[in-house]
């Protein structure tokens, strides 16, 4: 049973999201030859203040 963890960046809208998780159903199903039903897809959402890049948050590096 494939289980797939995604971390994003907070805000996307609900449909991204559901056409988001659909699509990398349908990937990981083909890839992996595994029925959709099996599939768990997670996403995880973070806060700019929570996700780094070359050592600075993204809300700082937003705010510069």
């Amino acid at each position: 049973m494939p289980f797939i963890q995604l971390n994003i960046m907070e805000g996307r809208e609900p449909e991204t999201k559901e056409r988001f998780i659909r699509e990398v159903t349908d990937l990981a199903s083909e890839v992996l030859d595994a029925p959709e039903q099996n599939v768990r897809v997670m996403i995880n959402e973070l806060p700019p203040e929570h996700w780094g890049i070359a050592g600075e948050s993204v809300k700082k590096r937003r705010d510069k």
